[in-house]
């Protein structure tokens, strides 16, 4: 939910700004719970964008509801795309709790956004969208898969997996976000923690005032 509760903090910062911009704000939400009508290994699931995925592991359903999102947000063609959430414990191993991964598919996006995290003290760090770990994500039976069998750079390949409902001219930053402070540090108390918000801001404010 730390991905969701942060863009709704932004979008209420925006908002209280009254900053000149037309926002939309999708929050792709559901209840993580057994049931019968729980989705299996090596289901198949029809996406919104008409993409079929094969459900490699179901420990894996936030990017299942993620890219629905993804997909009816690109229908509009936005100026700017951005989506943060928890999704890998990948991007935790290998950034820890102070730094956001950020994957992105526009040069002027991500050093823009990398301005705006150092300015305002709240680093995130740039990750590759590397192309040939698509593969990976390479399903048998559908269009993808929603992991890979291969233990290795689980953050890019959930990110590649993104990319896949998102336009290649729409200008769409993702941040894969810890949002939790393990012990306090000046002005970041133990516990959760608004990553990457203040830059983020900074970074609209900065295009579109």
């Amino acid at each position: 939910m730390a991905g969701a509760a942060i863009v709704l903090g932004l979008a209420q910062a925006i908002v209280d700004a009254n900053l000149p911009v037309r926002l939309r704000v999708l929050l792709p939400l559901v209840e993580n719970a057994v049931s019968g009508n729980a989705v299996h290994p090596m289901d198949i699931v029809h996406t919104r964008k008409g993409l079929t995925v094969e459900i490699g592991n179901t420990d894996a359903e936030g990017r299942l509801i993620l890219c629905d999102a993804l997909a009816e947000a690109a229908t509009e063609k936005p100026a700017l795309l951005i989506d943060m959430a928890t999704l890998t414990g990948a991007a935790r191993v290998a950034l820890g709790p102070e730094l956001a991964a950020l994957f992105c598919n526009n040069e002027e996006l991500a050093q823009g956004l990398l301005d705006a995290a150092r300015t305002e003290e709240d680093p995130m760090w740039r990750m590759p969208l590397w192309r040939p770990y698509r593969k990976m994500i390479d399903s048998k039976i559908a269009d993808l898969n929603n992991v890979s069998e291969s233990p290795h750079a689980g953050a890019v390949t959930a990110a590649l997996y993104l990319q896949e409902f998102v336009e290649p001219d729409i200008p769409w930053a993702h941040l894969d976000v810890m949002a939790w402070n393990p012990q306090s540090r000046p002005g970041r108390t133990e516990g959760a923690e608004a990553t990457a918000l203040r830059a983020l801001y900074a970074y609209i404010d900065q295009r579109f005032s």
